[in-house]
């Protein structure tokens, strides 16, 4: 399998909208192998395919000890929300070494197609629920820090700007 490259806020592409995928094929598959090793390798508990720069419908993720349960999740819908909500701190792979605080619904209810293209239901809540609803939004174009101030958001860019700079001249 391969690891591939994570995209890096500020990237334009982070928001695209992604669009449905049509069918869960050999090709699908192996993204989906090649999207576990890379959320593994970089000690993620989420990706979203846009974030490699693939813009249809399909995230992994792994919220497990062990490491060692993996949930596909193609064409995902959130069907219900809970309105009791709670603040945790997020992370992402796509802003490295950053943190805040995020409100999202403590609980969800959710369809989608499984690695293996069967359509299946869903009941998450806690760290699962929070981890879906931050993949799901990098699906629709939006990652976590466009929750943050506009100040926080700025000073997160110019960060993520600074170390992209250092990094190309190293």
């Amino acid at each position: 399998m391969a690891l591939l490259p994570i995209l890096c806020y500020p990237d334009p592409r982070l928001h695209t909208v992604a669009k449905p995928v049509q069918a869960v094929d050999a090709r699908i598959k192996a993204l989906i192998a090649d999207m576990l090793d890379t959320m593994y390798d970089a000690n993620g508990i989420g990706l979203a395919a846009t974030q490699i720069n693939v813009h249809e419908r399909l995230i992994v993720i792994d919220v497990s000890e062990g490491r060692n349960e993996p949930l596909v999740l193609i064409n995902p819908e959130i069907t219900w929300a809970s309105a009791d909500q709670q603040v945790n701190d997020e992370g992402c792979l796509s802003v490295p070494g950053i943190y805040d605080g995020v409100a999202r619904a403590s609980a969800i209810r959710l369809t989608a197609l499984d690695g293996e293209g069967v359509s299946r239901s869903l009941e998450a809540e806690g760290l699962l629920a929070v981890c879906i609803q931050h993949e799901m939004d990098h699906l629709m174009g939006k990652v976590f820090v466009e929750y943050l101030s506009p100040l926080k958001r700025n000073r997160i860019k110019s960060k993520m700007l600074k170390a992209r700079r250092e990094a190309e001249r190293a």
